[in-house]
């Protein structure tokens, strides 16, 4: 009887198992898209960019000095002999010539990066976060995009950086001058070989850049959270020197086709990109394609930690900024 009724009270429904559900187990995941706005991924985009470039200005300046040949009044490609010459003939204002010019054209440029790459990004993975081929293909599109918007700015900027006052007195200066003795295609002159360049680099960055993020997450997914700020950078800076190393020979091509005539630098007739590595090639040899990939690589490691930090924090304001809204719309 007493065996019964324990019977009994073992099957009692205060003491049935749990249903599990089927294949349970906890995984970190990645959000597709991060539900955001088109226009706040624009916002989120350029204030990135602006901090980015803004923050490394004065390496990108050592950088473009090296890679002008016959550019005044630097002859040599190395870094700290090129850093002495500009300190020494223009003093520290000298690292900051052209900001303006990389002011207006980056903040415009990076909301058209970043919303392009978050657009195609949505439309090209199929709901798979994980895809690396989208994530290339998301950013070709968007360098093409903002490479349009960014390059007649650049190109101002590089001359301004290469100038004094006397050659140039500030951006519209330069503007203006270049308008009326080259006309408007010399804005563009570079934009193919930016194009080439930047393809193959936002290529290698973004899949490199959500590879490294999402491996990141996995080795420590229960800090990840906490950690968000030192993955993104982290994954930024591998991503960014990865790319900038590759693709150092188109970027002296660009800044060749962009400076032509400029403080003894050479003219082209055309802005065929063989032409140029023939004429650079005949000038410094071979070494001549990689000048300032030191720069380069210095610039871009921590240009894109800063960048892709920023722009995550960005988007993760926004993201609270919705939520809350919502939040207050239901109540």
């Amino acid at each position: 009887m007493s065996t019964e009724a324990a019977t009994t009270n073992f099957q009692s429904s205060d003491f049935q198992p749990v249903a599990q559900p089927p294949d349970f187990r906890p995984e970190v995941t990645v959000s597709p898209h991060d539900g955001l706005r088109f226009w706040q991924f624009m916002i989120a985009g350029s204030i990135a960019g602006c901090v980015e470039h803004m923050a490394m200005f004065p390496v990108d300046t050592v950088k473009t000095h090296m890679q002008a040949l016959g550019s005044c009044p630097i002859k040599s490609v190395g870094v700290r002999h090129a850093l002495l010459s500009i300190l020494k003939s223009e003093g520290l204002p000298g690292l900051y010539r052209g900001i303006g010019a990389m002011g207006l054209g980056a903040g415009p440029a990076h909301a058209v990066y970043f919303s392009v790459y978050e657009v195609c990004k949505k439309y090209f993975s199929g709901g798979d976060p994980n895809n690396s081929a989208a994530h290339a293909v998301s950013g070709v599109f968007a360098t093409v995009a903002s490479d349009a918007v960014f390059t007649p700015m650049d190109m101002v900027k590089q001359r301004l950086q290469l100038g004094n006052t006397a050659t140039y007195r500030g951006v519209l200066d330069c503007v203006r001058r270049v308008l009326k003795e080259e006309g408007f295609g010399a804005f563009y002159a570079s934009y193919r070989t930016t194009v080439v360049m930047n393809a193959p680099f936002t290529a290698v960055h973004f899949a490199t850049y959500e590879a490294a993020k999402r491996g990141l997450i996995e080795i420590s997914p229960e800090s990840a959270s906490d950690e968000r700020v030192i993955v993104h950078a982290t994954a930024g800076a591998l991503a960014g020197a990865s790319a900038a190393v590759v693709t150092t020979p188109l970027d002296v091509v660009k800044t060749q086709l962009q400076c032509q005539g400029v403080c003894g630098c050479d003219r082209f007739k055309s802005s065929s990109i063989s032409d140029v590595i023939k004429t650079i090639v005949k000038k410094d040899g071979y070494k001549g394609l990689m000048r300032g990939w030191i720069p380069r690589m210095f610039f871009h490691a921590p240009a894109a930690a800063i960048c892709w930090s920023t722009y995550e924090a960005a988007k993760a304001f926004f993201q609270e900024l919705n939520t809350s809204t919502e939040s207050g719309s239901v109540t």
